[in-house]
């Protein structure tokens, strides 16, 4: 049963209660961005503290036709950009963890980066940067809002190269946002993909173009059915793999269970058979002493 309060008849302004589908679904996170490139350009100024005037150029080299059936072994939803024509961005929504975002991550980030074609000047490769949203923390001993990692000398921190680069965006550590995150309003991004409810989201998007430009484009694309049934399904995948990943935990679990009372009988099994084997040899022994009788 769906939980909207509103109506395609209604407009943003009266829309209340619950969001059915906020920006941390993947596919909505990925059709928001697909569907509003002004969004996607604020947002990457924004990650990367850059001037929205030295931004000339945005594209998407990997769109989806919004709303069609996506086969699951194709089923990948990170964003890749080009920017200026010289900066490849991948950003990626995760909101399940499955305990491999760094080798994910700089899987990902590898790709982007290999981007030369046959016989092409390595000098001519642009920069190549992950950003990573995340609804998990990733280092729970060290947790950061925001934090960024860069290839450079161990001893000296000497800058290795600056165009190879992992920022990763923790949404569940939004008070640990530092001055200079809020100076290009990280926060405010964050707050608004972590928001419920159509109010708390209209309060944080008030004062900002930009979020206000995501807000509406996250209702319309909510009362968009063929979109919100792609988020449905989303989330459906999400849950079934959740609950294969359990069952599998179980399993494993049961398996480790037995081998570990098999292994405790064949123990009790052969700490039986020693005893009898000694009596044995007691037996014999006792044979031989009567014979010499």
């Amino acid at each position: 049963m769906s939980n909207v309060t509103f109506s395609i008849s209604q407009s943003l302004a009266e829309a209340t209660g619950p969001i059915d589908y906020t920006f941390t679904n993947d596919y909505m996170f990925r059709a928001i961005l697909q569907k509003n490139i002004a969004v996607l350009k604020a947002l990457i100024c924004s990650l990367l503290h850059i001037p929205p005037a030295l931004v000339k150029s945005v594209e998407i080299t990997n769109p989806i036709v919004l709303g069609q059936h996506i086969d699951s072994k194709e089923y990948v939803l990170d964003i890749t950009v080009l920017m200026n024509d010289d900066t490849h961005i991948d950003l990626e929504m995760q909101v399940q963890n499955e305990n491999n975002w760094q080798c994910r991550s700089l899987s990902y980030l590898c790709r982007s980066y290999d981007h030369l074609a046959k016989g092409q000047d390595y000098a001519l490769t642009g920069a190549a940067i992950h950003i990573g949203f995340l609804d998990f923390t990733p280092f729970p001993e060290a947790p950061e809002f925001y934090a960024k990692y860069q290839l450079m000398n161990v001893k000296n921190h000497r800058l290795y190269t600056g165009k190879f680069e992992l920022n990763v965006l923790d949404l569940n550590h939004i008070e640990l946002a530092t001055e200079e995150d809020k100076a290009y309003g990280i926060d405010h991004w964050a707050k608004l993909f972590k928001a419920k409810t159509w109010e708390d989201l209209k309060m944080i998007a008030k004062q900002n173009a930009d979020l206000k430009q995501a807000t509406e484009t996250l209702y319309a694309l909510n009362c968009d059915q063929t979109i919100r049934d792609m988020c449905r399904a989303r989330e459906d995948a999400i849950r079934h793999e959740k609950r294969m990943k359990r069952e599998l935990a179980e399993a494993k679990a049961t398996i480790v269970d037995k081998d570990a009372k098999l292994t405790e009988a064949n123990a009790a099994l052969a700490e039986k058979d020693a005893a009898i084997a000694d009596k044995d040899a007691e037996i014999a022994r006792l044979k031989a002493e009567l014979a010499k009788k």
